[in-house]
């Protein structure tokens, strides 16, 4: 639907896709050559973002061969692919995997747009990127993707009802007392993973070390997650396993008491308690479990293509890998606290081929992971 959507002027790149540009549920947008350092992000309002530019763009940067975007900085850059959409198909924009993953905070930007990676049905112009490295300076060219375009007619969502009716046929995620009310709910796990982990063959990852046989203490040792260092290397967003985990990343260990303090300013990779999956006909999408909460942010790419972690699909059930970063304060999370929830959503057809299955698939039945550019 997508290719057709394409071939029918809706999409329109400046040239052709890459062979696997289109994903299960999705569509990898690419930057274009420029990118434009400016002194603050924005939103156009009634404008385009081009008249927004002019007076806030501090210099230009070609991408032709390669630049490195800056920790701290922000930049708009075109992207390759514009919309001229129907009017009854509306679409949205979520940061990849990997780019979530290197924190490097990006939202997909229209004309004229009230609201960051929301882009209103029948809208007709450009796309941009808004990037702002947070922890890595990052490599990035002509092509890279660091963010995916979700097309959506109608209201897809799944009520509670209808999700629980879908766990009851599915087992969506491991949890015995899952809560299905805006969402299913997802936790945090800090009692961790031991280096033997593997996921197990029932169809969903293994309980926690420590759960389900009356235990309530992590072992010594569990690995709980990575927090990222400061004043690294360059990343280049394109190159798979090239970097070594302890050059950018700082293990962390479980503590008895199985909680963790979050320093202000400081970026972590954690992994949810739950395994989940998605069926063939849904996708996913993780959402704040209360935006009042604010004291922390979780998950910057939160989008589930149809297959992830699905059996079907070579998956075994997948943990949700968790990007937080504290905001103001410190602030402790505790193992078994709830961050997040994904909500589901109805396809209008089954995906050709599903995430997981020979198209290079990155994170199909994941544990706790960091991103592809990493050496395991």
């Amino acid at each position: 639907m997508i290719a057709a959507l394409t071939r029918s002027g809706g999409i329109s790149p400046a040239y052709a896709y890459a062979g696997d540009q289109i994903q299960p549920a999705s569509l990898d947008l690419r930057l274009g050559n420029t990118a434009y350092r400016v002194r603050a992000s924005f939103l156009p309002g009634h404008s385009s973002v081009a008249e927004r530019l002019a007076p806030l763009t501090l210099h230009e940067i070609g991408l032709s061969d390669g630049a490195v975007l800056e920790t701290g900085c922000v930049y708009i850059v075109p992207l390759i692919e514009s919309l001229a959409l129907p009017a009854e198909i509306a679409a949205s924009a979520n940061p990849k995997s990997s780019t979530g993953r290197l924190d490097v905070f990006t939202r997909v930007i229209t004309d004229r747009a009230r609201g960051f990676d929301r882009i209103e049905a029948g809208y007709h112009g450009p796309l941009y990127a808004e990037i702002s490295p947070k922890t890595f300076p990052v490599l990035v060219r002509e092509g890279a993707r660091l963010s995916q375009l979700r097309l959506r007619r109608g209201h897809a969502a799944l009520d509670a009802e209808e999700l629980a009716a879908l766990h009851r046929r599915e087992r969506l995620v491991d949890a015995a007392d899952a809560d299905f009310e805006g969402g299913i709910s997802v936790s945090v796990d800090l009692l961790g993973l031991p280096p033997s982990h593997r996921p197990s063959k029932t169809g969903v990852n293994a309980l926690s070390p420590g759960e389900g046989s009356g235990g309530g203490t992590a072992r010594e040792g569990n690995l709980i997650g990575y927090r990222a260092k400061r004043h690294t290397g360059v990343i280049d967003v394109e190159c798979r396993a090239a970097y070594e985990i302890a050059d950018f990343w700082e293990p962390m260990h479980a503590r008895r008491d199985g909680t963790l303090i979050l320093d202000p300013d400081e970026f972590y990779i954690l992994a949810s308690k739950e395994a989940v999956q998605v069926p063939p006909d849904y996708a996913a999408e993780m959402v704040p479990f209360d935006p009042l909460v604010g004291e922390f942010r979780v998950h910057y790419a939160g989008f589930f293509d149809p297959g992830f972690g699905y059996a079907g699909a070579g998956g075994q059930g997948s943990r949700a890998v968790l990007e937080v970063r504290s905001r103001e304060v410190p602030f402790i999370l505790e193992h078994g606290q709830i961050v997040g929830r994904l909500v589901y959503e109805s396809m209008l057809a089954r995906p050709d081929t599903l995430y997981g299955q020979a198209i290079g698939s990155n994170y199909q039945s994941q544990g706790l992971k960091l991103s592809k550019h990493f050496r395991a």
